[in-house]
């Protein structure tokens, strides 16, 4: 019988453990690149990018790539200009990360800043301000237990 009986994603965060730490490795063998400059496009040079994540499939044969380009401003063409370069870019990758299989990418655009933004003005609207008012008038004794 085998020792542990993890489900396949089980793990919080978004896969195993393994799957974590190779898309770590991916994602700074990746800003690495792209801070550089080594990729000699004319699209990309203009832009910072900003590598916040990577996911790697369970076989570790696919990796995700999300980018951002600094201040948000022309993603396709970004996305675009890594998509021409995904071999080359492949290739540097295999090299900095040891992997049995240099995995496969896959560039997608980041949008957790854009929905914290969102979630933000939502939070900054006069509504929920009310509502956040009338729950601390009406529960006090939370805020005598969070100061203790």
């Amino acid at each position: 019988m085998p020792r542990h009986h993890q489900k396949k994603n089980s793990a919080p965060g978004g896969g195993s453990q393994r799957q974590l730490r190779v898309g770590e490795q991916v994602r700074h063998a990746m800003a690495e690149i792209l801070a550089q400059g080594n990729v000699h496009d004319a699209d990309l040079e203009g832009h910072i990018i900003t590598v916040p994540e990577v996911r790697m499939s369970p076989d570790l044969k696919l990796a995700t790539v999300y980018v951002m380009p600094l201040g948000g401003r022309d993603t396709e063409v970004v996305i675009a200009a890594l998509e021409r370069n995904k071999k080359f870019l492949r290739g540097e990758v295999a090299h900095r990360v040891n992997l049995k299989f240099a995995p496969d990418l896959r560039f997608r655009v980041d949008e957790r800043f854009d929905e914290a933004e969102r979630i933000e003005k939502l939070l900054r609207t006069p509504a929920v301000q009310k509502d956040l008012e009338q729950d601390l008038e009406q529960d006090p004794e939370t805020d005598r237990e969070e100061e203790r």
